[in-house]
């Protein structure tokens, strides 16, 4: 049976999703030679990883040995620092390289490898759970724009906004500096507390405790903490600098009860409950070493430590204080150790025999109600002549005299 391989490929446009957090997706039109037409969603940097196992597996077309023989198309390697220019070429570029690919030779157009990264995944046909707060914005390009006729998009990106509430000066390239009062759009809301920003044609990370939102005074987070916790493991040691910190050396296990979006975390180790830096933890049972923290960031500073930081919501959202936390942990913990050492609930037999809620007996008192008590010794004739009935004195008189006889 002849192989079933891409004939086709067209970039349609791009999607912004909310979840895990804000990202895009470059959404696909994949033409199989079987007639078949399916959308698949694939990120920039997926299909850069691609296109370099595809150099690997053909490196005289990929001009690895003489430039002169590269026939297989460019791709630029992403940045993780886009200007608004920088994407607009992306979208071109990529739209140009979909088209080269499947123009290259069939031996490269209908590999495996190419054939494999455009078949439809799981998420493809089922994408992942939006925020119910956010909905996913889909950005379709008309053909045109992707054979390059025109350029246009059907709507415009929307990001949300966001006050700066203190100065705050950047350490690293990475970084944006911002003033007090000024308004931000948020890329990306990154888990470790460091958000991805643009202000006018500047753009860079910024500590989420230096952000407010318009229309409240905090950002949604999660309702209630999880007592029953979710289990972590401390990929880098953190010496606690505040009273209502905790310190993790490497390898410690902890349970996550409150996942806070400055970046600090509230954690339990034993009976004992503390914040700790998101970007040091890694979930359990996670084989891939993924991090939090791909650009080697510091741990973002918390509120309580920003000076002059001014606010333009009178009544900011009230936080669980340390004890809170450890009070309710601790109650949850002994409440569960409680209801597992319970014991089994008795049959309706049992019950029905005990309606008068009479306290059982232990086994020895039982064995104590089965022993016989002593015979007491016989009376003498005389002492029953004495106190016994008439009938009962002749029935002695008669056998007393029988024996007599």
């Amino acid at each position: 049976m002849e192989q079933i391989y891409v004939r086709y490929l067209e970039l349609l446009g791009l999607e912004k999703r909310f979840f895990p957090t804000k990202h895009y997706v470059y959404l696909l039109m994949v033409k199989w030679s079987d007639l078949t037409e399916k959308l698949v969603y694939r990120t920039y940097p997926e299909m850069h990883t691609f296109h370099k196992s595809l150099k690997e597996m053909f490196p005289i077309e990929a001009g690895e040995i003489e430039k002169r023989d590269r026939i297989i198309p460019s791709l630029p390697a992403p940045r993780w620092v886009d200007s608004q220019k920088s994407r607009e070429n992306r979208k071109s570029t990529l739209s140009d390289y979909c088209h080269a690919l499947v123009q290259l030779p069939p031996h490269i157009s209908r590999c495996k490898l190419l054939s494999d990264f455009f078949r439809v995944r799981r998420d493809d046909e089922n994408p992942p759970a939006p925020n119910p707060l956010n909905r996913s914005e889909t950005f379709v390009e008309s053909r045109e724009l992707a054979r390059g006729v025109a350029s246009e998009i059907s709507a415009p990106i929307l990001l949300d906004t966001y006050r700066v509430i203190a100065d705050f000066q950047k350490t690293s390239k990475h970084e944006l500096s911002v003033s007090d009062d000024d308004l931000v759009e948020i890329v990306e809301k990154n888990p470790n507390g460091w958000w991805f920003c643009q202000s006018g044609s500047n753009r860079g990370w910024i500590p989420a405790s230096y952000l407010e939102p318009l229309d409240g005074p905090d950002e949604a987070e999660d309702a209630e903490p999880d007592y029953e916790g979710e289990p972590h493991i401390s990929v880098q040691a953190y010496r606690a600098e505040q009273d209502d910190e905790i310190s993790l050396e490497v390898g410690e296990t902890v349970s996550v009860i409150h996942k806070l979006l400055d970046g600090w975390w509230v954690v339990r180790r034993g009976d004992q409950t503390g914040h700790f830096p998101s970007m040091f933890l890694q979930k359990s049972g996670n084989q891939e070493s993924q991090s939090i923290n791909p650009r080697g960031q510091k741990p973002p500073p918390r509120r309580s430590t920003i000076r002059n930081a001014k606010s333009i919501h009178n009544k900011p959202r009230q936080r669980l204080s340390q004890d809170t936390y450890r009070r309710n942990s601790r109650r949850f913990l002994q409440q569960k150790k409680n209801s597992s050492g319970r014991r089994p609930p008795k049959s309706p037999l049992t019950e029905r025999k005990n309606q008068e809620n009479i306290p059982e007996s232990s086994s020895s008192d039982t064995e104590q109600k089965k022993e016989v008590p002593p015979v007491p010794p016989r009376p003498s004739t005389e002492l029953i002549m004495e106190r016994c009935t008439i009938s009962t004195c002749k029935k002695v008189s008669v056998h007393m005299s029988q024996e007599a006889s």
